[in-house]
This record gives structure tokens, sequence and C-alpha cells, in this order.
């Protein structure tokens, strides 16, 4: 691939710093912020640190205007007729500062804007707010309420004002004590639930715009939530919760509402309690979202436990304690005495704080801690026919996992619990898959231990009858009602297995794309070509012309037509392709009626954020690359002629740039043929050779014209930065083979510097290695195989294979063992049986081999790999007396997350790295040390000294 590079500069322009970094502005948001029509679209800009500001721009001219929005991104939307846009203020940088140090609540602002004459309508003190789809004139606005002085009590009234406000005649209808609202699809039905003091006029209302009449459809000393309409708005259900002294807690009942007619409207109220087809000791979840069939016949919704209450009914306590009463005293002494001594000693006894490990338990109890939230706000999928009055128990205590298939006829279940104790001890994942027939309840096993790959399990047709499913290299459909599959790939002349995932997993799947709209084809990808297969596997036609042979394919499919179900092939798709060899990247159309996909442009671009106007043929897209920042662009159908709208990253002309990026093609030790990207300093000079960091994790020249934004990164590197900077920065791709995780990173790293050095633009030198995570690990273990870097700094290493394969995973409290065997560790099986290769790859047993300095990065509250990984690396690195040092940023997790440390890091990196390539004179905190009694005042003079550059 040849050179992408700037014009020489005339006069070489400074290279960007790290303070910078916190000025530098640029575009925050790519969501779909396209107005209704096309003619408008909406983003936030402003600097890394500070306030932001709201852009509308003119999709049709130059017409561009700015509103400030505060510190906080804000979204933005735009009316049902595209001539109102509205966004959320936040409170300024400054003022967010000094209110958070004397704990002073802020709210924000809502903003309306008039699009045609540029007036602003604010109000104070928002909550959320709410554009209704089509009826344009309206938009709800949810204020918040006053700070309480303490924590509320459990029962205190949640809701506030409501205000329904029109954009057009600028009248307004407040409705008090409103704690949830929500419009229907049309927008002409605004559903809204009530919670005011004492529970007073608590209720679901309805509020029709085209009479103005707010209708009760259910009142009670309740507690209404969780109001979901249907897709079409013509009905909606929610939950409602009552006191009861039977129970525990608050028993839930699901309302479904339809037929809507103001009060005349139809209600269903189900609480499940008095029906004795429903499960014993259940009641409906406070954590479910009820929500209707498309027939309207059927409501769904979830159950828990429902506890009943220990208090004994008030009748007998009372014939109790009269009894009581007439004994004598030392008679009444005897009866109370016993029982009064047990409540005070239960309540007395001090108690074991602990956790029992049983080697049966199917999920380790760390993870059933971090998953505890999770397993108490579970509920179990059923549903209730009100014309029947029948209740049906769809999920249960093994069958926890059901999904409803399109069009309710059918649900898919999915069992785990005779394998998940082997699946978290050895990462592959089975489970048996059940079809529900929800006219009948009836459940009926599709298949036995279903291994789940990368395809995962059923893909639904969008008519809800069939699925597609993968299995053993091959592809299949199955029909619903007769329960037959058909192999859909096994005719094509092509492998489904993916060629490029090397992990422990058997057969990898490819992937599929889906079903179309129509439910007659479903689209799949072979390696590099996409095939269109009827449903039945009887035919199947190839979408691109043989792409294998030139090394191309087909990554993703754009969803640009609302409410997409399944691929609609009357209507244009768009896909986005790519070149494996060059990596450039582009987007191609499927024409109604077309076989083959045509591609409309190709380049050394990344494009992405494809979004169609849902009221209209206006498209915007984003396009980048490795020197220019994303901007939007927008176009007709075709694509064609598209025009830049945005100007991103402003302040990047004022600095040295990366002058290019080259693809370099070589060959691992392994005998692969492997790339490496290889990203110019600014300023290059042809013919000169630079310092040269390598940054490695997996594979990543497939990101070779992915944009870099200067930032402060949770593992301290960023390219952008560097290449400013005056180095040059080298990504090489890394393969595996199973059981040799690190000496694959040495096959495949050290044969990429070589080559890259082969340029004549890297200093054999001076180049250095950086990695985090996985790639703080292969670091680590490289300079114990190699002295061709001249530095190295890793963070987050796992050191030791043999003590981190039975360490927990924190963050998900899982073992690593199921990491180890099936995912990224690639080392199989534990290390019992399998030693040599576990010693072999770990850093730890190679230590006395290492030459190379070393920063290394290790936060004490890392629940990705445990901290002693970091702390066994460092205390043999300076037990043998090698150059190292240990960052430790308290509290801190596997990335680096609060803006003051992550910013340190940053900066002692490049700190580190300049000492280390390009001569500068070496930090105090790496020369010398710093001790725990002078800590904070050598951090306080740093900051300082740093707030003044």
């Amino acid at each position: 691939m040849p050179f992408l590079t700037l014009a020489l500069y005339a006069q070489q322009k400074p290279a960007i710093t790290w303070k910078d970094v916190s000025r530098w502005r640029s575009i925050k948001s790519f969501s779909d912020q396209l107005s209704p029509d096309g003619k408008w679209m909406a983003w936030v800009t402003g600097p890394t640190e500070g306030d932001l500001e709201v852009v509308l721009r003119s999709t049709s001219d130059t017409l561009t205007r700015k509103y400030p929005c505060g510190a906080v991104i804000a979204s933005v939307s735009f009316s049902g007729d595209s001539r109102y846009f509205a966004f959320k203020v936040a409170p300024k940088d400054a003022e967010a500062k000094a209110a958070k140090k004397i704990n002073k609540p802020l709210f924000d602002k809502l903003a309306i804007i008039s699009i045609a004459d540029n007036k602003k309508t604010e109000f104070e003190k928002v909550k959320t707010f709410a554009f209704p789809k089509e009826a344009s004139n309206w938009v709800a606005i949810h204020f918040a309420g006053s700070a309480p002085a303490g924590p509320p009590a459990p029962d205190a009234a949640k809701g506030t004002d409501l205000l329904l406000y029109n954009v057009v005649s600028k009248k307004s209808f407040n409705i008090g004590n409103v704690s949830e609202y929500s419009f229907n699809k049309n927008g002409n039905l605004l559903a809204y639930t009530i919670d005011a003091a004492g529970q007073n006029g608590n209720g679901i209302l309805l509020y029709d715009f085209k009479t103005g009449i707010a209708s009760a459809i259910d009142n009670d000393k309740a507690t209404y939530k969780s109001i979901r309409w249907t897709d079409n708005g013509d009905a909606f259900a929610l939950l409602k919760s009552n006191k009861n002294e039977k129970y525990k807690s608050d028993v839930f009942s699901v309302i479904g509402v339809s037929k809507l007619n103001g009060d005349l409207s139809e209600k269903t109220i189900y609480s499940g309690i008095e029906d004795e087809t429903f499960p014993k000791g259940m009641g409906i979840s406070t954590n479910s979202r009820p929500y209707w069939s498309d027939d309207l016949g059927t409501l769904f919704f979830g159950i828990d436990k429902l506890e009943a209450s220990d208090k004994k009914p008030e009748g007998k306590a009372d014939s109790a304690n009269r009894s009581a009463t007439k004994r004598p005293d030392s008679a009444g002494v005897k009866a109370q005495g016993p029982s009064m001594a047990a409540a005070a000693k239960k309540d007395d006894i001090e108690k074991p704080d602990m956790i029992i490990w049983n080697w049966q338990d199917k999920r380790l109890q760390s993870a059933q801690q971090v998953q505890e939230i999770t397993d108490k706000n579970y509920s179990y999928l059923g549903m209730y026919r009100p014309l029947t009055k029948k209740y049906t128990r769809l999920a249960d205590s093994t069958l926890r996992s059901v999904v409803i298939a399109p069009k309710q006829l059918y649900a898919i279940g999915y069992d785990n619990s005779s394998y998940e104790l082997m699946s978290n001890l050895d990462g592959q994942s089975y489970t048996d898959i059940y079809l529900i027939d929800l006219k009948t309840g009836k459940k009926s096993i599709l298949f036995s231990k279903f291994y789940q790959t990368g395809a995962g399990g059923i893909s639904m047709a969008p008519n809800g009858k069939a699925g597609s499913y993968y299995k053993d290299g091959t592809f299949y459909s199955i029909n619903f009602a007769t329960g037959e599959s058909k192999p859909l790939t096994s005719k094509i002349n092509a492998s489904f297995v993916n060629e490029l995932d090397d992990h422990n997993v058997l057969k990898p799947a490819t992937r599929s794309f889906g079903w179309t709209a129509d439910s007659k084809y479903v689209l799949i990808k072979d390696n590099y070509d996409l095939w269109k297969v009827s449903a039945d596997g009887s035919a199947f036609t190839a979408l691109t012309n043989n792409w294998k042979a030139k090394k191309q394919e087909v990554q993703g499919r754009f969803s640009v037509y609302e409410n997409e179900k399944g691929a609609d092939l009357t209507r244009t798709q768009y896909f986005s392709v790519f070149d494996r060899a060059t990596k450039k990247q582009g987007i191609g159309i499927l024409e109604p009626g077309k076989n083959s996909i045509n591609v409309l442009f190709m380049g050394d671009n990344s494009y992405d954020n494809l979004t169609r106007a849902t009221k209209g043929n206006t498209f915007v897209f984003s396009k980048s690359n490795s020197l220019k920042s994303p901007e939007f662009y927008v176009a007709g159908p075709a694509l064609a002629s598209a025009t830049q709208i945005s100007q991103n990253t402003p302040d990047q002309e004022k600095y040295g740039w990366s002058s290019g990026v080259k693809l370099i093609n070589y060959v691992s030790a392994n005998g692969d043929s492997l790339q490496a990207a290889l990203y110019l300093p600014a300023n290059y000079e042809p013919g000169k050779a630079y310092p040269t960091i390598t940054y490695i994790y997996e594979r990543l020249t497939d990101g070779l014209n992915a944009y870099t934004m200067p930032a402060f990164p949770g593992g301290g590197f960023n390219k952008a930065v560097y290449n400013s900077n005056g180095y040059a920065v080298l990504m090489p791709d890394i393969t595996y083979k199973l059981n040799d995780p690190g000496m694959s990173a040495v096959a495949c790293v050290v044969p990429a510097v070589k080559a890259a050095i082969a340029t004549g633009i890297v200093d054999g030198k001076n180049v250095a290695i950086h990695g985090h995570s996985w790639g703080g690990y292969q670091t680590s273990f490289l300079i114990t195989q190699t002295n061709i870097f001249k530095a190295a700094a890793a963070g987050a290493p796992l050191t030791n294979m043999i003590s981190m394969y039975s360490l927990i995973y924190w963050n998900s409290g899982g073992t690593n063992q199921a990491i180890f065997e099936a995912s990224q560790g690639r080392l199989t099986p534990g290390y019992w049986d399998n030693w040599d290769a576990f010693a072999r790859n770990s850093p730890i047993y190679h230590i006395k081999k290492v030459n190379t300095p070393l920063l290394l990065l290790h936060n004490d509250k890392d629940g990705a790999v445990d901290f002693t990984q970091g702390v066994e690396y460092y205390n043999g690195l300076r037990r043998l007396n090698k150059p190292v040092v240990m960052i430790t940023y308290k509290g801190e997790n596997h990335g680096i997350v609060k803006l003051p440390n992550r910013k340190d890091y940053a900066v002692r990196m490049l700190e580190y790295f300049d000492y280390q390539l390009k001569g500068k004179p070496a930090p105090d905190w790496w020369s010398k040390g710093v001790n725990k009694l002078d800590m904070e005042k050598y951090i306080e003079a740093r900051a300082f000294e740093e707030a003044g550059q």
C-alpha cells in the first residue's frame, strides 16, 4: 500500500502536549440526530474538558447555528414536523465543580428552538422531555422535584409536575404529581401515572390531544409504573402495586388497557394471588415490564417470589392476649418469658459474616455476589389471556431464559442447568433448547446439549414461524410447526467456519445477517461472500461475485429504515464492505430485485453511522481516516456527490500530525502471512529513522484507517499524541497457536518489528513496546524472549499463567479457568495436565532473561487481572535488580477511570519513553522514586507545575 502523506510543511508545527489535549475540540456524538425531514442535523461539540455546545446545521446549505449546553453531552430531539428541536442544558463546568465542593444540587434546563426564526424558549429544573412522534405541536416536559434534605422515605411520593407545552400557540397544560409518562406511536395519546402524597388521586390516566380530555383509566391507593405501548400505539400495559397485610412486600398487578376510548377503554387487571392455577408463593415481579401480544389477546410479564407475612391476623392476636391477661402473673411469665427471651437473643446474637464455597456450586460464590442484584431482580416470564382468564408459566428455575418469537405464536427456551458448572470451568457453552407453543403452553425439546458458538442460539424469522441456527460448520433453518430442520449452507462451495477465530472453540461460525423481512431468506456470510439462502435451503444466491478471490468481504448491514424487522429486499439495502489485503473500506448497495451488491465506493477511509431521514431520502454518514477526523456527509440514496457539513477537530491544523500510514506485509516465525500498520511521525522525512512505539493487542490492522482522537485513555497510550511528538507507531497483527499465546506473540511481533526496521522508517536502536491487559501480558512476556526493545510499558498484565488460571475475574465473579481454556488465554486443559505450556508462556518463569527497563501499571482494585500478578512480577524484577517501576492508582479497576489519574499516567508514560528513546532527562519518579512520606507534597508540586505549563 502506498504512503498516505500530507504536504510538507513550510514550517514545522509544534507537537501537541497533554495540556493541549484538555482543550482539544471535537464532535462528541455521532448518533442518529438527523431531523425527520432530513433538512437539519444536530450534534454536540466542544473541548475534552469544559463547556460544550449544540450545533444545528442545514443539510442543504451552509446555515449553522450554535447553542451552549453546559458541560454534559446533550441529547437532541426534533419535533415530528422538523420545525423545532430541543435539548437539555447542563450546568457549566465551573459551576458544577463549585457545587460539587459544597454538595449543592444542580438542575438542567430545557431549551426549545424554533428553527424558522431561531427563537429559544427555556424551562428550568427539567428532568426529562419528549416530543411525540407525529403530534408535532406538543412537547412533554417533566420537572425535577426539590432535592430532599436527607434520604427520601421509601413510600415518599415520586410525582412531580409534567407540563404539556404547545410550541406553536405557547399554551401549556400542567399536570401535577406525575411519576411516569409515555406517548403512543402517533403521539395523539399520552399515558401517565400519578404518584401523590398519601397516594391521593394515584392512578393511570390517558390524555387525548384531539379532545383535550384526560381520562382516569384506574385510580387506587396504589403505585403505578412501567408503561409500555404496543408498536402500533393502540394499547398499553403497566404495573400497579398495593399494600397487602398478608404479604411482606407490595402485591403487584398487571393492567392491560386496550380498545382505547377514554373512560370506556377496556381494562384487564390481574395479580395472580386469587388464581388457583398461579404458582404458589409467587407474585408479579416489580421488575417486570408487561406488554401485549400483537393481537392484544395475551399479556406477557414476569413473576418472582412473594413471601407471606409472618404477622398473625389481628383477631387471633387479640384473642391470645386476652387469654394471657386472665392468667395469674406467674403463669403469664411462664407463657411469655421464653418467647421474649428468644426474641431478645435473636436480635442480640453475634452472627458470623461468612461465605461457604462448595465444589458443587454451579456458579462461584464470587459470581453470585457480583450477580446478586441481578438474581434478586430476576423474574420468570409468563403469560395471561384475559379472554379465557388463563395464566401459563413459560420460564422456571431451570428454563430461565425464554425468548418470545415475533407474532407471539412460539417461544424459544434455553436451559443450561445441566452444563452450567462445566461451562463455568472450561468455558465451553452448551444448552438444551426448547420450543414452546404459546397457544397451548406445550414445551418440546428441539436440541439437547446444543453447542453455543459465536452464532448463539436460534435466530427467529419475522413471521415467528421459523428460525435459523448454526451447528458443526453448517447453518440450518427449522420450521417451528413441524420441528423439521433443513441445511442452508451444506451445498454451498464455501466454508462457514470462521478462519480468523483462533480460540479453543469448536468450529466457530461465520456471521449470519439474519432473516429478510418477508421471512423467505436468510443472509449468511462465509469468510468473504454473502449468500441469500431460501428458508428451506433449496436455493441460494451469492450476493457478492467471488469476493474471496480478491480478499474482500461484507462486514455488516446498515439498518437505515425505521422499525426494521429483517432486511426488506423490496427496499435498497446498504452494506459495509472491506478489503482484507489493503484495508480499504466502503459502502455497497443491494437494489430491489437485484441479486448482486454494487460497491458504490471504496477507499482508504472508514465509513460509519449511515442514517436515513425517516420522512425523506436524505442520507448522512461519517467519513474518516488515520489523518482526518470523522466528518458528517450528506447525500441522496445513491450516496453520490456527498457534501461535508461538519468541521470536526478545528485545532488539528495547529499541530504537527502523523504524516501517513504504511501497511507492511511480513511472515511470522510460524509461517503465517501477516500485516502491520506503521503510522508515521509528524513532519516525517524520507530516509530518516524515528523512535518507535510498538503497540500490541491481537489483530489491529483492520483499524488501519481509524482516526485516533487525542484523549486521556484509561490505558495511558494515545497514538495521535505520540505521532505528533515525533514517534512512529507500529501496530502488528498477532495470530495464535493453541497452548502458546506468549510464544505466538513473540513469533508475530518480533518479525513485524524487524520488517518495520527494514523500511528505514524505524530506528532499530530506539524501539519500545506497550500494551494493556492482554497486550500488557504479551509485553511482559516478549521482554523475556527478546532484547529488540529498548524499553517497555505493560498495563495490568497477567504474568503467572499458573497462579492466574485459578484466580477470580472479580468484575464478573467468575473463574479465569473458562477464560484461559475457551477464550483469550488459549491454554487448555488446566496446568496440572499442561504444565509445560503454562510455564513456557508465563513471563514470571523467564524473568531472569529480562534486560529491558519496564514501566508497570497495576491498580489495587483491578477486577480483571489480579493485582498480585503485577506485584509478583515487580518483586521478581526488583529482587533481580532489574530496572522496573510499578504505578498503582488507588481504588482504580482494570482501566483508569478518574480523569486526574488518566492525565497523570499519560504524562508519565510519555516522560518515560522520552527518556528511554529520545535521551531526555530521566523523570525523578523513575530515577529516584518517591518516599511515602513525601508523596503528598510531591504530587501537589507536580500538579502545580503542570497547571502552570
